[in-house]
């Protein structure tokens, strides 16, 4: 047990060191007002896009590069008026009947609310994930045939009541990160501003990538996984909710596992509150830009 509080200290102190190293090569960088953060996992990392600068968030360590963004402009966010248009992608075939899961345990050092692990035999018949919130319901339908193991672990999560009262912590608009986002899942965070772990907590275990053959859609209303650019099939916990159409300009490496249905006038609400910009997240790059209106999930249920 030693060693791993020793191995934490050493993570948090690398983390906060290159965090500063971040900072001072911005501000270098920084000639411009075009240069903006962009968001998307628990974990932060930065890549050029289109001009600008855009910083991710990663569902793992700390340390990682995410996410990856295709060179395109965002485009903006439609009026809170619009429908989502988003639809779940379908793999060439649905799951088999005897669909199995692999879920491993999560080794990156993340801080983590263990609740055990998933079945490996998932319930191919779920259709919504309802998630409860301070404001109202949010519905999804879920693409359970294209993305049946992500499914299952949000329907073990949900039975273990591990997202009950826990807050989104990242809200990403067009200003502070050039895409459009609503992201949640982390156990441990306070989604106050201040806390410097914001976005790292997960699970304790992953599990690979789904629903990413074709032509995947993360467009307004699309429901993902989040997980580091250097960490692939090492989903977790957390999950983003595409505001706007400009999150199609991120590259298709996200499990995009449903589409909101109900509620997506609360999540612009939301977003029209703007965000608290946390200056103390170790992450860097904006990794923790939480919403100012907060957002407390009460409980998931999937049926």
């Amino acid at each position: 047990m030693e060693d791993i509080a020793v191995s934490a200290e050493d993570r948090q102190s690398r983390l906060a060191r290159e965090h500063k190293e971040r900072q001072a090569k911005r501000a270098a960088q920084a000639t411009t007002s075009s240069k903006r953060n962009a968001v998307i996992g628990a974990v932060a990392a930065v890549v050029v896009v289109a001009g600008g600068l855009f910083a991710g968030v990663t569902l793992l360590g700390g340390d990682g590069d995410d996410p990856k963004v295709n060179n395109a402009a965002a485009t903006g966010s439609p009026s809170p008026s619009e429908t989502p248009t988003a639809t779940p992608e379908p793999t060439p075939t649905a799951a088999p009947a005897n669909t199995r899961c692999t879920y491993r345990k999560d080794t990156s050092g993340s801080p983590v609310k263990n609740v055990g692990m998933p079945p490996a035999r998932p319930n191919l018949k779920l259709k919504t994930m309802t998630i409860a919130t301070n404001h109202g319901n949010v519905v999804i339908d879920l693409a359970t045939q294209q993305a049946p193991c992500t499914v299952n672990s949000f329907a073990f999560l949900a039975k273990k009541r591990f997202f009950n009262n826990t807050k989104c912590h990242r809200l990403a608009t067009p200003e502070n990160s050039g895409v459009s986002l609503l992201q949640c899942g982390d156990p441990q965070a306070k989604a106050d501003g201040k806390n410097p772990t914001d976005g790292q907590g997960s699970s304790g275990y992953v599990y690979d990538s789904e629903n990413l053959d074709g032509e995947v859609s993360y467009a307004r209303g699309t429901v993902a996984v989040a997980q580091a650019m250097d960490a692939i099939n090492e989903n977790g916990s957390q999950f983003w909710i595409s505001l706007g159409d400009d999150t199609e300009q991120v590259e298709k490496a996200y499990t995009p596992f449903g589409v909101v249905s109900q509620g997506m006038e609360i999540l612009d609400e939301i977003a029209k509150g703007g965000w608290i910009t946390n200056p103390d997240d170790i992450t860097g790059d904006g990794g923790s830009n939480a919403p100012k209106i907060p957002v407390i999930i009460k409980s998931v249920r999937l049926s």
